[in-house]
């Protein structure tokens, strides 16, 4: 593609803005995008990243058709039951007491969407394993407030990192975004924002 393409970020995740700036890229505009984040009737963890993802870009391309949106979700699985963000302390509690000691996959979907009716919708698995937590660990996490506005009820960079035995896959993914397959996508369909190597 020729010529500057703006760059949209369809996400007011501060998470994103900042995986993205690791990578070099400074989005021209954040927009975000408003969809209603609930699974569908029997929806895999995987489909429901994916169409997240890609409902969000497409929120924001139609009122910008001539600039490429990367859309964006993040969705935390243990086998096909889905961990949203918790709306309260007690279901936060629940969240962290189902994934203490045991394996949870985060699964971060991501849509690319380029003028000229380019389209690339990925999703991207990392397998997460908690180490067994304690009652005052958890009580400790919750009053901390630092679950509050993340999928599954915990912030891998932030204190909740004490709690990971093991990670297998992307790190920048369990955060936020995939910032290898956003970097590679960008450039496999030929938009090369400025800062990106």
């Amino acid at each position: 593609m020729s010529g500057h393409i703006p760059l949209i970020l369809a996400s007011a995740s501060p998470r994103r803005v900042e995986l993205l700036a690791q990578i070099g890229v400074t989005p021209d505009q954040i927009l975000p995008a408003h969809v209603d984040e609930v699974a569908l009737n029997d929806e895999r963890p995987i489909d429901m990243a994916r169409r997240l993802a890609d409902s969000k870009a497409q929120e924001i391309q139609k009122d910008h058709p001539d600039a490429c949106i990367i859309g964006a979700d993040t969705v935390v699985a243990v086998g096909r039951r889905i961990l949203g963000k918790a709306e309260d302390e007690a279901q936060a509690r629940a969240y962290l007491t189902l994934l203490s000691g045991r394996s949870h996959r985060v699964i971060g979907g991501i849509a690319i969407l380029a003028p000229g009716g380019v389209s690339v919708i990925k999703a991207i698995t990392t397998k997460v394993h908690f180490k067994r937590l304690s009652g005052e660990e958890i009580n400790g996490y919750i009053g901390s407030d630092e679950w509050r506005d993340k999928a599954g009820a915990y912030a891998i960079q932030g204190r909740a990192g004490a709690f990971v035995k093991s990670i297998n896959g992307s790190y920048s993914n369990v955060v936020g975004l995939a910032v290898h397959e956003v970097a590679n996508t960008l450039k496999g369909i030929g938009v090369h924002p400025a800062g990106l190597i």
